[in-house]
């Protein structure tokens, strides 16, 4: 019998979940649980090597939500696992999700404890998408706050993905393309992911092409004679002598020369970067720009840069693909509230703040100052980040916000933070966030009600 093929898709997410979240359902099913909860997605700390997150996922977890349901090849397994009465299956056959979700949007820098999205729906419908929704906001949000790092380094200059072959599975080198456009990459080499969200893809060659001829500058000449305005990778034996094929392709074209840049991969990239430039400008190629790439991070190309280097672009791959320095979020989906009823943990280290929320932002003069964490209804100085993305299972118009937007709104957002906090090192003074009183109160009422109801009978 032919094996399901490994790969995601409309008829089988459902079952990209934990079977706890199943065993749950059957449980709120059972004891026919039925009122309305409020989750909460947000992250306790932030990284060592972090001074803020770009939120991103939310649009993916929108398409999800908006279509969720079982397939009946996905209840035939559940079915066969054993652990699930035939009624239970008989409602999850209908099963659809209809609640609401209010988010920030994609592209907003964001800080500790606060919320990023939060669901509001029958409990069981916000259970069950726990685990898609952690994996999806936490890969985007972990890659597009490395590649909004790698951004400010570059001072500018575009950035280019390079990352796919080293990042963790197809799906993470299609949707982490995403949150690099959000954050604001100018382009990338992954093919489809440039055809789905439209982002520009570019490449031209691997040192094995330039390897497979006879030598170098023939390896130059037949490829720009299809490709005459390309990008020539000229390390591949001696960067210098490569450089210097380039000069003398232009010799031997003459007007027909339209190379637009080379590219350096490997070696002391800035002090290559510098005798390239010479010889280019030497030669007359004052229009030829330099690429560099090969194992760069952010703080790799602030370097470059630091030293003068005349680089007119970067192409980063592993570093930011798998965000190798900080590759994790301590992301959690917890409920905070039941049938109008604020729920809280009280788990050392892991305590977490009751009901639906909002969070503003102060700012003087354009800059962020800092941030109130309040209740959703308060009235509080600051601009709400919080919005309505989906009603009833639908998206909203805010919810429609297009990839572009994002972009525009993460570039917007990002000069708006102090200097500080944009900066590569770790800021000696975090971005100030704070609890309102208004939610303070209802925090220690909560604590309140819950010691009371856990006291031990006289």
């Amino acid at each position: 019998m032919r094996q399901p093929q490994p790969w995601v898709n409309e008829a089988n997410v459902a079952l990209v979940t934990d079977l706890y979240e199943l065993t749950m359902l059957q449980a709120y099913w059972h004891e026919r649980m039925q009122g309305r909860a409020v989750f909460s997605l947000f992250f306790r700390r932030l990284p060592a090597r972090r001074n803020y997150m770009v939120a991103c996922g939310t649009g993916d977890v929108l398409d999800y939500l908006e279509t969720l349901h079982f397939s009946s090849e996905s209840l035939d397994y559940l079915a066969g696992l054993g652990r699930f009465s035939h009624d239970f299956l008989r409602w999850l056959a209908d099963f659809r999700f209809t609640g609401d979700v209010h988010s920030v949007p994609e592209g907003t820098p964001v800080f500790p404890n606060e919320p990023l999205l939060q669901v509001e729906a029958p409990i069981a419908q916000a259970q069950l998408v726990e685990s898609y929704l952690m994996n999806q906001v936490h890969l985007q949000t972990v890659l597009a706050s490395k590649a909004s790092r790698v951004i400010t380094a570059a001072r500018g200059r575009p950035v280019v993905d390079f990352g796919l072959r080293r990042m963790h599975g197809s799906d993470a080198g299609v949707r982490g393309v995403r949150a690099y456009y959000v954050a604001g990459l100018a382009a990338t080499s992954n093919v489809l992911a440039g055809q789905i969200y439209g982002m520009p893809v570019t490449g031209t060659m691997a040192h094995s092409y330039i390897q497979a001829h006879e030598d170098e500058l023939h390896a130059f000449r037949a490829f720009t004679e299809l490709y005459p305005d390309t990008t020539l990778l000229v390390d591949t034996y001696d960067t210098l002598e490569g450089v210097r094929r380039v000069i003398r392709l232009k010799e031997e074209l003459g007007e027909a020369f339209r190379v637009s840049a080379i590219r350096l991969d490997s070696g002391d990239l800035a002090q290559l970067a510098a005798e390239s430039r010479e010889l280019l400008d030497a030669a007359g190629l004052t229009d030829v720009q330099i690429v560099v790439s090969g194992g760069l991070s952010e703080e790799k190309v602030a370097e470059i840069l630091d030293r003068g280097a005349p680089v007119d672009g970067f192409g980063v791959g592993t570093h930011m693909g798998v965000s190798e320095d900080e590759p994790t979020l301590d992301l959690a989906y917890k409920l905070t509230e039941y049938e109008g009823v604020g729920r809280l943990k009280r788990s050392p280290g892991k305590a977490t703040l009751p009901g639906r929320k909002q969070i503003f932002r102060i700012e003087q003069h354009g800059r962020a100052l800092r941030d109130v964490i309040g209740r959703h209804d308060e009235e509080h100085p600051g601009r709400p980040l919080l919005r309505t993305v989906m009603r009833q299972g639908r998206r909203t118009p805010e919810g429609e916000a297009s990839l572009d937007a994002a972009r525009e709104l993460a570039a917007d957002e990002r000069g708006r933070l102090p200097d500080r906090i944009l900066a590569l090192p770790a800021a000696a003074k975090p971005y100030p966030v704070e609890i309102s009183s208004a939610l303070q109160a209802y925090t220690d009422q909560t604590l309140r009600r819950l010691e009371a109801a856990e006291a031990p009978d006289p």
